[in-house]
């Protein structure tokens, strides 16, 4: 990329500002949304959809909640005119779905077209024409008169087509390459469309813009979008209608942008399947509004088969970062965001909040049918101690001290290191249990014995090499006598610096928990014991914790 003088802007400001939509900040409402995922979307295949396949396709779009769905060019194949007439044929289309249909604005095309939407019910039949200067200058050789002629002899037969049988059906113009098409000339060629349709507010026409090659930034189409919603006639009588592509990668933000402008209307496809770059994803155009607070009318609330079928149809993988869908997108690797999740969602609950506000998680994944304990906070060797905590509490009720919950992220942190992997919570749990519970490689402390006396008197039994000795010693309380028979047994010394136990909350209630810290040299140890008797999983605890100082753990 060392030419770039090469390159000169290819788009056209209108003769006016147009900047009403930049004092917008929001969009307030959702659009009329057109699939267009069974032609742009088909077409962009290697090898396109089969018959079979496109009618699947066309059923999880009808579920999905789409009112209007393009079916294809049936002109331009046998593939696609057969598939137009099974669902025809087959009455697969709901009473309350629109099919469209494109053509050209070529006359043998178009009467192919309304040959194969016979016995349709709702039909939008969209004819275009291309009237960039880059076409009209190198493809077609035509002025301006004549492009729009090609425009206004397409509109008429249209018309005259519907009339003579008797079809109510909807019409549709495109501008092919609006982006690339003076706006004053662009506006002039749709007005001469519609002054030929006359449209009405019962039987409404659609002018969409498709930005079809992405040439500029997204406010250059937002202007050049609110310049024709502001000066095309029948503005009550019309749907405004984009069709972004994504050639620069903000397809999706110059649909945003151009529906603050004024449109009505969105064509897209599910991840922004399309050609060359793709198309708008209406993917993510639904979640952001949905962000926002306001209801996309489509459903997306099992995302994870929506991504799979849409897989399994197209061969076309989807991005583990695609916004909202994405395998990753609501994964937390990094401590610190693993730590300022767990807090948001412990805050969420402490205070019943009914406003979604989580750090660093945009919207609910529950709502698009995702898992907090499995998609959210996830562990590998950039994970701290606030995601090994959330792991373990969420997956196993086990709500460690804070200074504990460090040393068992550092320890997480080892493991999933050397292994160069990331750790399920199956695993991270796994650690827990060989580091804190199962540490008893010096001794036991199978049985304890206590009497009440002048404090706290315990007969300690312990297992050492398979030898097992009695030590007797008196504390202020069970746990300060255990202690004490320990460091007489093994002639060490420590500190308690912590004691904390509570019922798990997860898989068994009747199971108690115990965590205890010793102190040594500045050093601290920690251990867990898991036990039907709150006593015993304490004093387990404690054994874990001084065999961990034994070993330097």
């Amino acid at each position: 990329m060392l030419n770039n003088t090469k390159y000169a802007k290819q788009y056209f400001l209108p003769p006016e500002r147009c900047m009403d939509w930049a004092e917008k900040d929001a969009v307030s409402c959702a659009p009329v949304w057109c699939s267009v995922d069974l032609r742009d979307g088909n077409q962009s295949l290697i090898e396109p959809m089969s018959l079979e396949t496109k009618v699947q396709f066309f059923k999880l779009l009808v579920d999905i909640g789409f009112k209007e769905i393009e079916v294809g060019f049936p002109a331009a194949s046998d593939t696609e005119y057969n598939f137009l007439r099974t669902l025809i044929d087959g009455n697969l289309i709901p009473d309350d779905v629109t099919i469209q249909v494109l053509t050209q604005a070529r006359e043998n095309i178009i009467k192919k077209t309304f040959a194969a939407v016979k016995g349709a019910k709702n039909v939008i039949v969209h004819v275009y024409n291309s009237t960039s200067v880059a076409q009209r200058e190198q493809v077609f050789g035509k002025n301006k008169q004549e492009i729009k002629k090609i425009a206004t002899d397409g509109a008429e037969l249209l018309k005259k087509l519907a009339e003579e049988e008797g079809a109510d059906y909807r019409f549709e113009y495109s501008p092919e390459s609006f982006t690339g098409t003076e706006p004053e000339y662009a506006l002039e060629v749709v007005n001469a469309v519609l002054d030929i349709w006359q449209p009405t507010a019962d039987r409404k026409a659609i002018i969409n813009l498709p930005a079809t090659v992405e040439n500029a930034m997204p406010h250059v189409y937002a202007q050049q979008v609110e310049y024709i919603c502001k000066h095309v006639k029948y503005r009550d009588s019309v749907v405004i209608s984009l069709h972004p592509h994504n050639d620069r990668g903000t397809g999706v933000a110059a649909a945003e942008f151009g529906l603050l402008a004024g449109a009505d209307r969105i064509e897209g496809t599910l991840f922004g399947n399309g050609e060359r770059t793709g198309n708008a994803d209406i993917v993510t155009l639904a979640g952001n509004m949905y962000s926002q607070g306001v209801s996309p009318r489509l459903d997306f609330s099992d995302m994870p088969k929506v991504a799979a079928l849409y897989t399994q149809f197209t061969s076309m993988p989807v991005s583990p970062r695609q916004p909202y869908a994405g395998e990753l997108v609501f994964a937390a690797f990094s401590g610190s965001h693993q730590d300022a999740i767990a807090k948001g969602m412990a805050y969420r609950k402490k205070h019943n909040l009914t406003v979604w506000n989580v750090p660093y998680i945009p919207i609910d994944p529950v709502d698009v049918g995702r898992e907090y304990e499995s998609d959210v906070i996830r562990i590998n060797s950039q994970s701290g101690k606030g995601g090994v905590g959330y792991i373990m509490m969420s997956n196993y009720g086990i709500e460690m001290p804070a200074r504990m919950k460090e040393d068992m992220g550092y320890k997480t942190k080892a493991v999933s290191d050397r292994a160069h992997k990331e750790l399920k919570p199956s695993e991270v749990y796994e650690v827990f249990i060989d580091n804190y519970v199962n540490s008893r490689a010096y001794f036991d402390i199978p049985e304890c014995h206590f009497r009440q006396g002048d404090g706290i008197d315990a007969a300690v039994t312990f297992l050492k090499k398979g030898k097992r000795d009695v030590v007797e010693a008196n504390g202020n309380g069970r746990l300060d006598a255990v202690s004490n028979a320990i460091k007489f047994y093994l002639g060490t010394d420590y500190v308690l610096i912590g004691y904390e136990q509570h019922a798990l909350t997860v898989g068994s209630s009747s199971k108690a928990i115990s965590y205890v810290g010793v102190e040594r040299d500045g050093a601290t140890f920690w251990g867990a014991g898991i036990d039907d008797d709150i006593i015993k999983s304490s004093y387990k605890a404690l054994a874990s914790a001084v065999n961990n100082l034994l070993a330097g753990k």
